[in-house]
């Protein structure tokens, strides 16, 4: 459904894309996982033609460059910076990015409520948006990128500043497009969502990919030992290794224990392993 093949993207000495090449699948939930400045949003702009790429080229499904409005009309964009109209209302909103699409009519106006309705918003449908909280916002915004019945569907951190209810609806709302056979790709720098939501994921950092692979794929492969935390009165004993339920039983065996647990390797440990440093730093 998208194809990237050696993206570079710079901006004066800065380098944000630096040869990134990925396929991302029909019907699939793909994740770009990486910390703030790891070319996430640069790459999605090239993906969506907003920003033309210093070398390399996009490819969507099969209508190519994302430049030519043919290709244009199969993608809906969520993007990091809310792209909403605040002195209008969340009908008029809808209303008015269908209509960019060509929508009119009752065709427009019933995909406008039922939209709303998706996204849990028809009893402020005619509340002007600049009245809304953080995540109503967020909801809107993806309900936006939807309005044309994109096959691909692009989200670029679309939980920045929400509530955990509005996080939680917008999970669901990414599972009911998996569902309906869109193919979603979906950034974010927060491992917890990736690991839940994401079929696979791409680490980037710098502009580079580091790593691909399924949740499971990447922590087998990079992410290290178990670490096995036991508690005595005479204080905690931490051993990292690769049978954790072994070493468990032994410590469990033991005198004086007072509480034992084992921390398995996630996804966060793979970008430290990866980088040598936190997703969060």
């Amino acid at each position: 459904m998208l194809r990237l093949r050696d993206l570079r993207k710079g901006f004066g000495t800065l380098t944000a894309v630096d040869g990134l090449s990925l396929e991302i699948r029909r019907g699939e939930v793909f994740g770009l996982l990486g910390p703030n400045g790891a070319g996430k949003s640069t790459t999605i702009g090239m993906c969506v033609g907003v920003l033309r790429p210093d070398a390399g080229e996009v490819s969507v499904g099969e209508w190519g460059s994302p430049t030519r409005a043919a290709a244009r009309e199969h993608i809906g964009l969520a993007p990091q910076s809310i792209a909403l109209y605040d002195n209008l209302t969340a009908r008029e909103n809808l209303s008015f990015f269908g209509s960019l699409y060509g929508l009119k009519g009752r065709v427009l106006s019933e995909r406008v409520e039922r939209l709303l309705s998706t996204v849990g918003l028809s009893d402020r449908a005619g509340s002007r948006v600049g009245g809304f909280s953080g995540g109503m916002k967020r909801r809107l915004n993806l309900a936006a990128a939807l309005v044309n019945d994109p096959s691909l569907v692009l989200l670029d951190e679309p939980t920045a500043g929400v509530d955990p209810q509005s996080r939680n609806a917008l999970f669901e709302q990414v599972r009911a497009l998996k569902d309906a056979g869109k193919t979603v790709v979906y950034t974010t720098h927060y491992m917890e969502e990736a690991q839940r939501l994401c079929d696979r994921i791409a680490v980037i950092e710098r502009g580079r990919l580091l790593a691909l692979g399924g949740v499971d794929e990447l922590i087998a492969r990079h992410g290290g030992e178990s670490t096995v935390v036991v508690q005595r009165a005479e204080g905690e004993s931490v051993v990292r290794t690769g049978e954790p339920l072994a070493e468990l039983q032994r410590a469990l065996g033991s005198e004086g224990v007072i509480s034992a647990r084992v921390e398995r390797p996630n996804l966060e440990s793979v970008f430290l392993n990866l980088t040598g440093r936190s997703l969060r730093d």
